[in-house]
């Protein structure tokens, strides 16, 4: 028995395929579109069984304020989120506002269809293997771009971080070695330390890499030359 479905993604032609796809194998769609608000009202005032709502950022702020209240104002519509590879925050999220699941954009048509009976049916709609990546992600998180920026912090001596922050700066070769007080031979040779202890090839890499990390934010302020007696 095929399920009253409603497919809403932000990308019309995901939604027009997908809805397509469903009404092949039998299921009666309601409507596909892809609205830039109002797709709350939308699913409330057809009151489908189950509203498939796409998004692509599951672990933004507010992206599932529409599923908070299609279930408030009609509780017996089942909504199945569509969106990418979930962090456990964006699974969280969307759970927590109500949804009856979550099925990963590329998803093959017959895990679509589970979804869609499970949650009809009142169960939980959502791939093992999600899970498990949400649940391993939880246990062995990825270093914050903080956290990566204190490590490499640590690498680097205090003469090596103003020589970064200089780099950063876009001082030159001269322009360092004239602001540390230092022969420019001694320069290049703190430049080629910081790189090696960065892993990165250039100085604009390492630049990028301190801005992304967070590195420069801790750094502080440039030193003056009277704060490392004996220049180089």
């Amino acid at each position: 028995m095929g399920v009253r479905v409603m497919v809403l993604d932000e990308h019309r032609l995901l939604a027009e395929a997908l809805a397509s796809a469903l009404k092949l194998r039998g299921h009666r769609v309601l409507a596909a579109a892809a609205p830039a608000a109002g797709a709350a009202e939308l699913v409330i005032s057809r009151a489908p069984e189950v509203c498939l709502l796409g998004t692509a950022t599951p672990a933004e702020p507010g992206v599932f304020e529409p599923v908070v209240r299609i279930k408030r104002e009609r509780p017996q519509i089942a909504v199945v989120v569509l969106g990418p590879v979930p962090s456990p925050r964006g699974i969280a999220a969307a759970f927590a506002a109500g949804a009856s699941g979550y099925v990963r954009h590329d998803e093959r048509i017959e895990g679509v269809e589970r979804a869609l009976a499970k949650a009809r049916a009142g169960e939980v709609a959502i791939a093992p293997q999600l899970l498990q990546g949400a649940f391993a992600e939880l246990l062995n998180p990825a270093a914050q771009p903080d956290d990566e920026g204190s490590r490499l912090l640590r690498l680097l001596t205090p003469r090596e971080v103003e020589v970064l922050v200089r780099v950063a700066e876009g001082e030159d070769t001269r322009l360092i070695a004239a602001g540390m007080e230092i022969a420019p031979s001694t320069a290049r040779t703190h430049v080629q330390r910081v790189l090696m202890k960065l892993g990165v090839g250039s100085r604009l890499e390492a630049a990028a890499l301190a801005a992304r990390t967070g590195l420069l934010d801790r750094a502080g302020p440039v030193p003056v030359a009277a704060d490392f007696p004996g220049g180089a």
